[in-house]
C-alpha cells in the first residue's frame, strides 16, 4: 500500500515522496500494519472551486480523500493528483509548501489524521 509523501527538504523546497507500509500482522482478517499514535481526526468538505495558493501545512498530518481528487503541486515543480481511497501524508509544516487545487469542479469529502 502507497502512501504518498509531501515533504520539505533542509533548504525549504517542498517535494513529493512515496512511502509503503510495511505489513506487520496477518491473520483471517487480512494484514495490519504497526500503530501509528495520532492527536485527533477532522472531516473536511472542499468545493470544486477550491484552489489555495502557495502555503504550507498547519500541522504534520495525513489525509484521506474519501471521493473526488485533489491536484497538488509541490515547489520543485511536481504535480501529483491524489483520488478517491488514496492517502497523502504532508510534512511541509515550513519552507515554500505547496499549491492545491480542486480537480474537475468537483465536491471533494476528506478526512485529516493529526500527528501533531
Amino acid at each position: 500500500m502507497r502512501i504518498h509523501h509531501l515533504y520539505a527538504d533542509e533548504h525549504g523546497e517542498t517535494h513529493w515522496g512515496d512511502i509503503e507500509v510495511a505489513w506487520t500482522q496477518e491473520g483471517p482478517g487480512g494484514k495490519t500494519s504497526d500503530r501509528i499514535p495520532a492527536t485527533g481526526i477532522i472531516f473536511r468538505g472542499t468545493p470544486g472551486s477550491y484552489d489555495y495558493d502557495w502555503h504550507t501545512a498547519p500541522r504534520r498530518q495525513y489525509i484521506i480523500n474519501l471521493d473526488g481528487a485533489v491536484k497538488v503541486t509541490v515547489s520543485d515543480g511536481e504535480s501529483r493528483v491524489i483520488g478517491a481511497g488514496e492517502v497523502f501524508l504532508v510534512e511541509d509544516t515550513h519552507g515554500k509548501g505547496h499549491v492545491s487545487q480542486a480537480v474537475e469542479g468537483k465536491f471533494r469529502h476528506s478526512v485529516f489524521v493529526t500527528l501533531e
